[in-house]
């Protein structure tokens, strides 16, 4: 008799973000002469660089060509690629980081899930909460998470470690011991940072029980204060105990392209049975397993946006999306809301009004507004009580969307 995976019936409803479009799609058929403003999946709307664009063009003719022509390409992505990666964005930091630690891939999202193939199904694992739902959803799809405990809306072999104003968005170090630790900075959905005197207690943390952090740097280019830590490699000792996940997604527009990147220390390593296990090799194999890399086409635009001209212009769509953080949350504050995020990432999080859940606020809003956000509740039991909204649209979308809700409110 079939089996399956049992694990998937313990995922609560669908996807966030695919409840969200279903919301939206029965308002539309009821309402179609009502304009939605979305500001709540954080996709890009800025066309792609130019540069990047004619580095496609030139990567789609060399494929039409025999003496240029390429097939499949290597696993762990294109050596140019990679030396490119390591040059701007790690290099220049004045972190050490070699090409055969790089492994590109076709998205953040995958990565992060993925990365379980190479764990096991019993570690003890720790999320900040609110949260990103692809961390919580991949562990409980894979048997990590456990059963779901519908009165504390907890999964039981998870850590949640709640950020929130009472503790100004800084988690707590577990009170008990874990193996794996999820990290998002910038963080998706509240858009808050740690320093890096915050940063590493966590490193500190897993040195000294024998924890791995998986790190999401995906919005680390919106980074605007000069203390706050782009790489977690930042931090003395990190390379041995963390691997980063980083996206050109909503660095350079790539979220209809897809390009990202993971990078996996050579000296990261488990003990296993008086040997040692390096992650590394194991993340190698895995790739080289199931994936045939990114294509040509794909990771020549990539590269594109290593150069002086490809760094002004993915700098200028990015100035652009804060830009319409800053409309949000002046808008919001003299609308009365309290607000926060949007400084170091494209993410504004607000408190709801008194008397709203967060999804009782997002039916209103796109009942009377035709503005959709996201609700915190669908980031995890800490969400409740918040919203988030993104600056991904127009900038004559933003403005008119917070038009709406001041004379809503």
């Amino acid at each position: 008799m079939l089996k399956i995976n049992e694990n998937y019936l313990r995922l609560q409803d669908s996807y966030l973000f695919s409840t969200i479009a279903k919301k939206v799609d029965e308002f539309k058929k009821k309402n179609p002469e009502k304009e939605i403003i979305k500001m709540g999946i954080g996709d890009v709307t800025r066309p792609i660089a130019p540069i990047v664009i004619e580095a496609m063009h030139k990567a789609v003719d060399e494929m039409g060509e025999s003496q240029t022509f390429r097939g499949y390409g290597p696993e762990q992505g294109y050596l140019f690629l990679r030396e490119k990666i390591c040059e701007y964005d790690y290099k220049a930091q004045d972190i050490d980081i070699s090409a055969d630690e790089i492994f590109v891939s076709d998205g953040a999202k995958c990565d992060v899930a993925n990365i379980l193939d190479i764990l096991g199904n019993e570690n003890k694992v720790a999320i900040t909460d609110p949260v990103y739902p692809v961390y919580l959803d991949t562990n409980v799809m894979i048997g990590t998470a456990g059963k779901y405990n519908k009165k504390s809306g907890k999964y039981e072999n998870v850590i949640y470690l709640p950020i929130n104003s009472e503790n100004n968005f800084i988690p707590e170090l577990p009170t008990e011991n874990v193996d794996i630790i999820y990290l998002c900075l910038p963080n998706n959905p509240t858009g808050t940072v740690l320093n890096k005197i915050e940063l590493k207690k966590w490193v500190d943390y897993a040195i000294n029980n024998n924890a791995l952090i998986l790190f999401d740097s995906a919005y680390e280019k919106y980074i605007s204060q000069k203390d706050i830590p782009h790489s977690i490699y930042e931090i003395e000792g990190a390379k041995k105990v963390a691997i980063e996940f980083r996206s050109f997604s909503k660095t350079a527009g790539f979220t209809g392209i897809r390009c990202a990147y993971t990078i996996v220390p050579k000296e990261l390593m488990v003990q296993l049975n008086n040997n040692k296990v390096y992650l590394n090799n194991l993340w190698n194999r895995r790739m080289c397993t199931k994936f045939n890399g990114v294509s040509y086409i794909t990771q020549k635009a990539a590269e594109a946006i290593y150069t002086n001209n490809g760094q002004k212009q993915i700098k200028e769509n990015i100035d652009y999306y804060m830009d319409n953080a800053k409309i949000i949350r002046d808008a919001l504050k003299k609308a009365g809301f309290i607000t926060y995020g949007g400084i170091n990432a494209p993410y504004i999080w607000l408190k709801t009004p008194k008397g709203f859940t967060s999804w009782e606020f997002f039916d209103k809003l796109l009942e009377e507004t035709g503005v959709v956000g996201t609700p915190g509740a669908g980031f995890g039991p800490s969400g409740e009580g918040y919203f988030r909204l993104t600056a991904f649209n127009t900038k004559e979308n933003t403005i008119k969307a917070m038009k709406r809700i001041e004379e809503l409110v």
